[in-house]
C-alpha cells in the first residue's frame, strides 16, 4: 500500500464511522493495522483480482463462553463504544444463524461471523472496502 492509498482508506473509514481518531497504519505492502486512538482494532488486507484492488478489514470480538449472552445487544454496545458512534446497529440476518449484519444508520457495512473455538465464542467482523469506495 502506498501513502496515497493509505490516506484514502484512512479518510474513508473516518467518514464511514464518523470518527476522526481512526488511523490506518501500514505493516507491509499488502496489510495495515486499524486503530482508534491507541486501540488496535484489527487488520486490513489488500486483495487484487484481475487488476481490481479491494480491501478487507477484519476485527475479532471475543464474547466469551456464557451461552446466556445475547449477541445483538452485546455487539451493539461493543461496536458503538469502540467506534464512538451511536448509529451503529447489529441485526440478525434473515435465514442465517451463524452471522449478523452491521449497519450505520440504514447503510449496510459489514458482516459479523460467529466463530466457536474450544468453547469460546467470538465474532469476526468482515468489512469489505471496494476500490470505488475510495474515489476522492
Amino acid at each position: 500500500m502506498d501513502v496515497q492509498e493509505v490516506r484514502k482508506i484512512d479518510g474513508y473509514l473516518k467518514k464511514l464511522f464518523g470518527n476522526t481518531q481512526i488511523r490506518v497504519v501500514p505493516k507491509s505492502s499488502d496489510t495495515a493495522e486499524i486503530f482508534v486512538a491507541e486501540d488496535d482494532l484489527g487488520e486490513l488486507t489488500v486483495d487484487e483480482d484481475e487488476g481490481e484492488r479491494s480491501y478487507n478489514f477484519r476485527m475479532v470480538i471475543q464474547v466469551g463462553n456464557d451461552p446466556t449472552i445475547q449477541p445483538v445487544p452485546t455487539l451493539n454496545a461493543y461496536l458503538r463504544n469502540k467506534f464512538a458512534n451511536d448509529n451503529i446497529r447489529v441485526v440478525p440476518r434473515p435465514k442465517k444463524t451463524d452471522s449478523l449484519e452491521v449497519y450505520i444508520g440504514d447503510e449496510f457495512i459489514a458482516v459479523l461471523f460467529l466463530e466457536i473455538e474450544k468453547g469460546r465464542r467470538s465474532y469476526i467482523l468482515e468489512l469489505p472496502i471496494l476500490d470505488v469506495d475510495l474515489v476522492d
